[in-house]
């Protein structure tokens, strides 16, 4: 019988998930070193839909201790993670560090330079011994040479980019906001496709700068514009800055959320998809 891959992917959402990487692993903290390793993993905590690094102790070039009390006592915390009941669903990216989803040690470290508490974990799971694993909001990142944001790159997550000579126009409250034949879609894993539409095709004069930033480790960072005097639309668009090469088709493109405007292709109008953002 043949397999669907997502649904293997899904099934083995609720577990404890880590897969070897062969890239040069680095972090530091305002300039301090914490480790340096060609032995990384790339671990999904359970319902975790992203990963981060695990290093191996050895290579950490900072010191690793067990946080104080928090209820002011004398002596080392233990601080033993044990699981809960109550975690949701589906942790993404702005769930914290600290919400962790199985067992292990909360440990805090300690650089030249600075202390960062619960910044560290080491899981109790036998598969993953000698291993810590590290917050990575804490921390500056970098594989080989390059700087990693948001969160470390999965392996088995696609973003491509593709050219389309078909007719998008972008609607929201009745106005039009974007018509164009030079649209880049942008397929993604999980993910709805997105119409990416040169600015000059875009009416921006209807839209207004906001201060909203986001970050995306497969794209850089985008900023946001809205449409005023709309209940849908704030925040409605955004643009990629031009940090990676890899996404260099939509450097500078605007892309407008389709799950609250209306988006026709070659006149036909697409449904809008249910994500976190709709």
């Amino acid at each position: 019988m043949a397999t669907k891959l997502s649904e293997l992917l899904f099934a083995a959402f609720p577990d404890l998930r880590y897969q070897p990487t062969s890239k040069r692993i680095r972090a530091d903290v305002n300039g301090s070193p914490v480790v340096d390793t060609r032995e990384a993993l790339l671990v999904w905590e359970p319902k975790r839909v992203t990963p981060v690094y695990a290093v191996p102790e050895k290579d950490l070039l900072a010191r690793l201790e067990r946080p104080a009390p928090e209820g002011g006592g004398s002596g080392p915390d233990e601080h033993p993670v044990r699981l809960t009941a109550d975690a949701p669903p589906v942790l993404d990216p702005r769930t914290g560090f600290r919400r962790h989803t199985t067992n292990g040690d909360e440990l805090d470290v300690h650089t030249t330079a600075v202390t960062l508490p619960h910044a560290a974990f080491r899981p109790s799971d036998p598969d993953l011994a000698g291993y810590v694993v590290l917050d990575f909001r804490a921390f500056h990142w970098q594989e080989d040479e390059e700087e990693i944001i948001g969160h470390p790159r999965d392996p088995f997550h696609r973003v491509d980019i593709r050219a389309t000579l078909q007719r998008v126009e972008v609607m929201l409250d009745g106005v039009k906001l974007a018509d164009t034949v030079g649209a880049q879609l942008l397929y993604e894993t999980m993910l709805p496709v997105r119409y990416y539409i040169p600015p000059e095709n875009v009416r921006l004069d209807l839209l207004e700068a906001s201060q909203r930033r986001t970050i995306c480790p497969y794209k850089g960072e985008a900023k946001y514009w809205s449409f005023p005097g709309s209940e849908r639309g704030k925040d409605i668009a955004w643009a990629y800055d031009s940090r990676y090469l890899d996404a260099q088709q939509i450097h500078g493109l605007v892309c407008f959320f389709n799950e609250r405007a209306d988006i026709a292709v070659d006149g036909a109008l697409q449904p809008h998809p249910v994500t976190p953002w709709s």
